[in-house]
């Protein structure tokens, strides 16, 4: 399995990445403008051909770069959401934004001055967020479970970037970043009771911000009794439920779906994993579902023989990154979450999520390529071999 983990892992992301162009294809052309039929697949499919370059180069360049870079490129994926807030700073001095744009109640992208593609820097600082931690442990090992190095310094780096996409009313993402960190901060071994105070406060955090915009507090209370709010907040998840409903065990064909028709809003983004449900059943649901599953087995698999501790972080906390977006993602559409936004991995239209994601698949695949494959009697052995001595 170890051996063959990442052709397992390649194929099932060109499957996801198929699935996602076919079901774009079946229901773009009716959340399109007339006379634009399928844009969004042609798009989508540019994006595609940019995502295998970007995540051939990350399978290229030798993971322990990113080590050596890590404050630079966490450095950069700040200044990148910084950038956001440029247009809220616009429309306080009353200029035209150059840069920033609002979209969806949020200033969460950029424009790229390539039409109207816009790039959106938080799903990129995910990434670079996980690189800064596995490299922090990886130069403080040994002091993990004291408070400075293990909590403290540490969940600084972690609400730098969290702080940012929260300010820009991304709380999806924000929870994502929070838990996908929290994770990687219990494989390095940093106390449990530290863990605890993270997690409350980061609790908090999420609370207080859930309360101070009234929309999202009511997206929380929606789901506890979804059909009072059908006509308002849970709109999209009740229809969802219903094109769940209505795809039944075989579903209804692909092309054949209803609820594309204008009645379920980004059914073509976030909400592409209902489509699934309705045009190719539950059958097909549980597949992709299944996938997912396949695509953490071989990442975790890929983490656990990496020849060294930085790439043990390292993959563990991009695999996660990618399990846990499509795993709240499918939380959200089955209305077992609040609405948060967050794309499917793979699956739903979006250039910068593609990118992202395709980036972090490359990156585990370059900790393949370097890795030593031994029985599982030898593992504990590889893990105190210290291959690879990084210079700090």
């Amino acid at each position: 399995m170890a051996r063959r983990s990442v052709f397992i892992l390649l194929a099932a992301v060109f499957l996801l990445t198929g699935l996602g162009i076919t079901m774009l294809a079946s229901t773009s052309v009716y959340s399109v403008k007339a006379g634009e039929d399928y844009v969004t697949v042609w798009k989508q499919c540019v994006s595609a051909g940019v995502a295998l370059l970007a995540g051939l180069i990350a399978a290229l360049v030798d993971y322990h770069v990113w080590h050596r870079l890590r404050w630079w490129i966490y450095g950069l994926a700040c200044a990148g959401l910084a950038l956001c807030f440029e247009w809220h700073l616009a429309k306080l001095a009353g200029y035209e934004p150059l840069i920033g744009v609002w979209k969806g109640g949020a200033a969460r992208w950029l424009k790229t001055g390539l039409g109207d593609m816009q790039l959106q820097p938080s799903e990129f600082a995910k990434i670079a967020l996980i690189i800064a931690l596995a490299g922090w442990f990886v130069a403080h090992e040994g002091k993990e479970r004291t408070f400075r190095h293990g909590l403290l310094l540490p969940g600084l780096i972690l609400g730098g970037v969290t702080g940012l996409i929260g300010l820009e009313v991304d709380l999806g993402n924000g929870s994502l970043a929070i838990a996908v960190g929290m994770g990687i901060l219990f494989v390095a071994g940093t106390r449990a009771r530290y863990l605890t105070i993270l997690g409350g406060l980061g609790g908090a955090l999420l609370a207080a911000g859930i309360w101070l915009a009234p929309k999202r507090f009511e997206r929380v209370i929606a789901i506890f009794d979804l059909e009072k709010y059908k006509d308002g907040v849970g709109l999209q998840q009740w229809i969802s439920w219903l094109a769940f409903g209505s795809g039944g065990l075989d579903g209804r064909g692909l092309g054949e779906g209803r609820m594309k028709h204008s009645y379920l809003p980004e059914a073509h983004t976030d909400f592409i994993f209902p489509m699934i449900g309705e045009e190719i059943g539950l059958w097909g649901s549980l597949g992709t579902l299944l996938i997912f599953v396949v695509i953490a087995l071989c990442g975790m698999s890929i983490a656990m023989h990496a020849p060294d501790r930085f790439g043990r972080l390292l993959g563990f906390g991009l695999t996660l990154l990618i399990s846990l977006e499509a795993l709240l993602n499918m939380g959200v559409t089955t209305a077992l979450l609040p609405n948060k936004g967050l794309p499917m991995p793979f699956v739903s239209y979006g250039g910068s999520s593609l990118v992202a994601a395709m980036v972090a698949v490359g990156i585990l695949v370059n900790i393949h390529c370097r890795s030593t494959h031994s029985a599982r009697d030898q593992l504990p052995l590889i893990r105190r071999d210290k291959r690879w001595t990084p210079q700090i």
